[in-house]
């Protein structure tokens, strides 16, 4: 079985190391996943970054929203995460930090530890 494509959400302003992170385990060889595309942030008028990211997320068959403190509130999330549900794309919400206390994003489903037998199972 091939490895589910993945689009990466995150909060560009405060958590872009989780994107880092995602897209270490998804090197690994023994990963349910690859990471095709990810949050952006652009100069391009907004109209731009949306067609963009929309395409992007549509090319997806999982989003995995990386979630830190202030991800909840963050603007672009919130429009990535109204995209996939526009396009039945599945989203899956993964805890970033071991420490703190995590809101999950409206409308994104409920909070997952990030653990590899999660995403395993998640992603499987």
């Amino acid at each position: 079985m091939g490895k589910k494509a993945a689009f990466v959400s995150f909060d560009f302003d405060n958590d872009r190391v989780l994107k880092d992170f995602i897209l270490g385990q998804a090197k690994l060889a023994d990963s349910p996943f690859e990471v095709r595309d990810h949050s952006l942030k652009e100069a391009a008028p907004e109209s731009d970054w949306e067609k963009k990211a929309r395409a992007a997320i549509g090319r997806a068959e999982i989003m995995l929203v990386m979630v830190g403190s202030k991800t909840h509130k963050a603007h672009g999330v919130l429009k990535e995460v109204a995209m996939a549900r526009e396009q039945d794309v599945k989203i899956v919400q993964i805890i970033g930090y071991k420490d703190g206390d995590y809101t999950a994003v409206p409308d994104a489903g409920r909070l997952y530890a990030w653990n590899w037998e999660n995403l395993k199972n998640l992603l499987a």
